[in-house]
């Protein structure tokens, strides 16, 4: 159901227990707090064999839909206003995901900073952050502030075009090492319950997302392992 976007009936279809076993078994697994541990686990054995590399972790935000609706959607500037939700993922200088949160699609990007520097901190990560980088959308004395206040100095933003700038001009701010987390969201897109979700709680697309995470961190890890066969 992650990996191609299909309903929990069609899920039950392809293994021996149906629908309403599934979801039974993902509440389950939430109150357990299963996902969080998965996450915990993949991250901390990222670490310990590759190792994550925190001297440049860049961070954005990704739309996609939700045409079900529910918690934590709105309506998508980008899709003619129809219900969407967000997610804003931090990532080390390889892609590897280090903190995320999610809201709706109207939410603007800025207002997600510090629920992901939130998560980036829970995990014990940001006191080895080096170097942040963030787009233009981000260029506000607000989202400067939230930086500092998280011991954050060096952070790396695009500027926006000032005022009375025609399009098209050529912005000369660098514009940071922001590849490595687009490159993620392109990732986390591949996933089909992720890039047009069903889901109507918060929760539920919270253990969607951590469950692609661990996935991803999991063929890095195999990748790895491989390296010497190729």
């Amino acid at each position: 159901r992650l990996v191609t976007g299909c309903s929990w009936r069609t899920a039950g279809r392809l293994g021996p227990v149906g629908a309403t076993t599934l979801r039974s078994r993902r509440t389950e697994w939430l109150r357990a707090g299963v996902f969080d541990r998965l996450v915990a686990e993949a991250l901390a054995a990222y670490d310990r064999i590759i190792g994550l590399d925190l001297s440049e972790v860049a961070l954005d935000g990704s739309l996609h839909k939700a045409p079900a609706g529910g918690e934590g959607t709105g309506p998508n500037p980008t899709d003619r206003a129809k219900r969407g939700w967000k997610w804003s993922v931090a990532t080390d200088w390889h892609g590897i995901q280090i903190g995320w949160a999610t809201d709706g699609a109207n939410r603007h990007d800025a207002k997600l900073l510090a629920p992901t520097l939130d998560a980036v901190a829970a995990r014990g990560l940001l006191a080895d952050v080096e170097t942040l980088h963030l787009d233009r959308g981000y260029d506000s004395a607000a989202s400067r502030a939230i930086c500092a206040g998280y011991g954050l100095s060096d952070v790396v933003c695009a500027r926006r075009r000032p005022r009375g700038t025609a399009r098209g001009t050529k912005n000369r701010q660098p514009l940071g090492l922001r590849w490595p987390v687009e490159r993620t969201n392109a990732w986390l897109a591949n996933f089909g319950q992720l890039r047009r979700n069903t889901d109507r709680r918060i929760a539920h697309r919270l253990a969607a997302l951590a469950l692609a995470i661990v996935l991803i961190i999991t063929i890095k890890l195999i990748a790895w392992a491989h390296r010497w066969n190729r």
